[in-house]
């Protein structure tokens, strides 16, 4: 057993203390630790030691061989795999080395699953404005579901229709986090934000016309919200609020254990 999370080398632990296993058959458990070099890449495998969520491949930049690279140490060391910003042609060429890579084209996310996932408590919402954002806030839904966090999908509610968001009221006061993807002028953060005593994470997309500048304009207009504690995270990165609500649902779990 490679030790790459908190359960495996609390385990591994245990089975030195009780002799079950030596200290050689322990040391073997950790030798590969903290990183392996690939040449091309320096894999992590303390990332969920330290943060609760394997290290993340971010495809876009990288060749389906060097993914597949990453990702085929990650598993030989019995960790999940999330690929973020996969096109599905470089998706195809992952498959045919990693037939196991299961592709959600929507969210252009990559995962495989080789330990299971262990399910966490918390409501966590993603909201988004209009359909046009949804791509966006499939990749938080896939990051959350890779980190044990189901999500409640409240799509196209945004305030051209402030009704929709308004008849959802119970659910935004009942979160313990909020995600709120919007492009167009971003109002939706502010709205939520000032419904919700949880933390909301805003994500501006770039979908909008000309003066919505590619996402610029409802980045500004998150950043200066009226309602106070919405925090927000880059353009169209659904991955980045999801990490966020991750971080959040850990600390808020080790208070809770005292």
């Amino acid at each position: 057993m490679r030790v790459v999370d908190a359960s495996q080398l609390r385990r591994l632990l245990e089975q030195l203390k009780d002799g079950s296993i030596t200290v050689d058959e322990a040391f073997e458990g950790v030798k590969h630790a903290p990183y392996a070099n690939l040449g091309f890449a320096q894999v992590d495998h303390h990332r969920a030691l330290r943060q609760g969520l394997a290290e993340v491949i971010l495809g876009e930049p990288k060749t389906a061989e060097q993914i597949a690279g990453i990702a085929g140490e990650l598993v030989r060391a019995s960790q999940n795999v999330l690929v973020t910003r996969l096109d599905a042609t470089k998706a195809a060429a992952v498959q045919s080395l990693l037939p196991e890579l299961r592709y959600v084209a929507q969210a252009r996310v990559g995962t495989i699953e080789v330990s299971p996932i262990p399910p966490r408590p918390g409501c966590v919402l993603v909201i988004t404005g209009g359909t046009g954002d949804i791509p966006v806030a499939e990749e938080a839904v896939e990051t959350l579901r890779m980190s044990g966090v189901a999500a409640q999908r409240l799509y196209d509610v945004g305030v051209a229709g402030i009704h929709r968001v308004l008849a959802l009221r119970e659910s935004i006061e009942k979160a313990d986090a909020a995600i709120v993807v919007a492009g167009m002028e971003g109002a939706l953060a502010s709205v939520v934000g000032g419904l919700a005593s949880c933390p909301v994470i805003a994500v501006p997309t770039s979908v909008g016309y000309g003066a919505q500048l590619a996402g610029f304009t409802p980045l500004f207009s998150m950043l200066s919200s009226c309602a106070s504690g919405v925090v927000v995270v880059n353009i169209d990165n659904g991955f980045g609020a999801a990490m966020a609500v991750h971080r959040l649902l850990l600390t808020s779990a080790r208070a809770k254990k005292g």
